[in-house]
């Protein structure tokens, strides 16, 4: 990358997950070292951020991207150990967004393999196929809590029809007048509960709807007796870049860069100076230099509470507020080397039972051999879901490593702790946005005054406190630059499913979206 100069655009960064503290001082006195003008500011390096930046350099408008970390991506980044490769979380390219095939098609060409989809769930000492099957069911549950499992659902079926009441608020509701209490005991509550920290009546009915859309028990037998499968979520293969999914944004970023639209890394956005209407300029520390960003656009895929806290002058109290309420849930991998060739067939394992903390475990080689780069072993990714402070992330990366070891040999995947030769631990903060019953609320106070900006829209899954795949993350960046080119798109309306308002006439639920967009000027006090 050519050094920055004072003719050229500083090297900025914003971190995509990360939370920026500021305190709002005169721009005055800041002492800028470095100083650019550019066409489009785009803060955050993943996937959102990257496509709108990719967008606009097509159409030939330069864009300088920020990012705090040393790697391009967000949570679909591909680290590195030892030449062992992780993907943080697990990211199937897979979509029904035909702007989003091309894309990935564009930036990657052949250099993407095809890889049968295959996951099973832990429950109860047993392994259940996912999508569930009749006969892993029936073997693993037998007849009768089997039968009890299609009676529950049927009389959660029937009640919905007889005796209907208002639309579900949270998620157990949701999924209870959906498959049946004991369909949602079985093979929901522990695991969900494990994934978000809180109880599943305390998360929003909307999250549900946005990540179980389509899914019901009927179509889930239907799909194990004849085959037939239209639920996105149950997907039978899928493409995947032979390098993961960080090859993907780091082939992108050498795309932008060699069309004008440097991508600055290890840069961080502490100041966005505003007039009230519009955005003037983004200021960026980056070591000891500050620099300043003039634009006639902005794009932040940077957590929506980070851009607000950053907002000079600072939003009025009620945003400050509602920024504080918004809640995150962190991530930490620990992937360990395992010298067996093989010890599953699995992409991955959900681990429902709440005696292992463990919730996912990925096989690497089984999205792609380039991830290992010893045939003779094998590398896992053991997944815990966390917060930031709590036992399990402020845990020591050889204690991590020796919970992970005695997890996988309990779970039986690995016959003895022996066999597990090396490790490493990675820590994601901000992973997902939580959908507690506050979330909603506290979002549209933010929304609202961030509407105001005429230049500037968020994007992706932090910039909208919304938790989306890595397709509709990138197509929130793909219609904003389509924005800026001169079209008109809401992005806030990107996979908003009405699957969950499903008895709302087409009036009804005009009016729950205007009601949802007014601001709640209470969280002032």
């Amino acid at each position: 990358m050519t050094e920055a100069s004072s003719n050229q655009p500083a090297q900025l960064n914003v971190n995509l997950l990360g939370e920026t503290s500021v305190t709002n001082t005169s721009v005055t006195n800041t002492s800028v070292t470095n100083a650019a003008t550019t066409h489009t500011v785009v803060m955050g390096a993943g996937p959102a951020g990257l496509t709108a930046a990719y967008e606009l350099a097509k159409n030939g408008k330069a864009s300088i991207i920020l990012e705090q970390a040393d790697k391009v991506g967000g949570i679909s980044r591909t680290e590195t150990y030892k030449g062992y490769r992780f993907d943080i979380g697990g990211h199937r390219f897979f979509t029904k967004v035909g702007e989003v095939q091309k894309i990935w098609k564009e930036i990657l060409g052949d250099e993407f393999i095809q890889v049968p989809r295959l996951s099973r769930i832990y429950y109860r000492g047993k392994f259940f196929d996912y999508p569930l099957s009749i006969a892993s069911t029936l073997s693993n549950l037998g007849i009768i809590d089997s039968s009890l499992i299609i009676l529950s659902y049927l009389k959660s079926k029937a009640k919905s029809k007889l005796n209907p009441g208002p639309e579900a608020e949270n998620l157990e509701d949701w999924v209870v007048e959906r498959f049946g209490n004991r369909l949602y005991r079985t093979f929901f509550k522990s695991y969900t509960e494990k994934v978000w920290g809180i109880p599943c009546d305390k998360i929003q009915a909307e999250w549900a709807a946005q990540r179980i859309k389509g899914l019901s028990l009927k179509k889930a037998v239907i799909n194990a007796m004849f085959g037939s499968n239209d639920t996105k979520t149950l997907i039978k293969e899928f493409d995947y870049p032979i390098y993961g999914p960080g090859m993907m944004w780091e082939r992108c970023q050498e795309i932008l860069e060699s069309k004008g639209s440097p991508v600055q890394m290890e840069t961080r956005v502490t100041r966005v100076e505003h007039d009230g209407k519009r955005v003037q300029r983004v200021f960026a520390q980056k070591g000891t230099e500050t620099i300043e960003l003039s634009a006639e656009n902005y794009v932040s895929s940077i957590p929506i509470t980070a851009l607000a806290r950053c907002l000079d002058p600072a939003p009025p109290k009620a945003v400050i507020n509602a920024a504080k309420g918004l809640k995150y849930r962190d991530f930490l991998i620990v992937p360990l080397v395992i010298d067996l060739k093989d010890i599953f067939p699995d992409n991955w394992i959900y681990i429902h039972s709440p005696e292992f903390k463990v919730g996912r475990i990925q096989n690497f080689k089984n999205w792609s051999a380039a991830m290992v780069p010893d045939a003779t072993k094998t590398c896992v990714g053991m997944e815990y879901f966390c917060s930031e402070g709590d036992r399990l992330w402020e845990m020591s990366d050889e204690d991590l490593i020796a919970l992970a070891s005695r997890e996988i040999v309990g779970l039986g995947l690995v016959p003895e702790i022996k066999h597990v030769e090396d490790g490493t631990v990675i820590r994601q903060k901000k992973a997902y946005p939580v959908y507690d019953g506050e979330y909603r609320q506290h979002l549209d106070v933010i929304q609202n005054y961030l509407q105001r900006f005429e230049n500037l829209q968020t994007v992706g899954r932090n910039g909208m406190h919304r938790y989306n795949n890595q397709d509709h993350s990138m197509l929130t960046g793909l219609l904003a630059a389509k924005n800026i080119l001169g079209e008109q798109h809401d992005l806030w309306g990107v996979n908003v499913d009405r699957s969950y308002h499903e008895d709302f006439t087409k009036e009804q639920w005009k009016t729950a979206k205007e009601k949802l967009q007014k601001p709640v000027e209470a969280y002032a006090n």
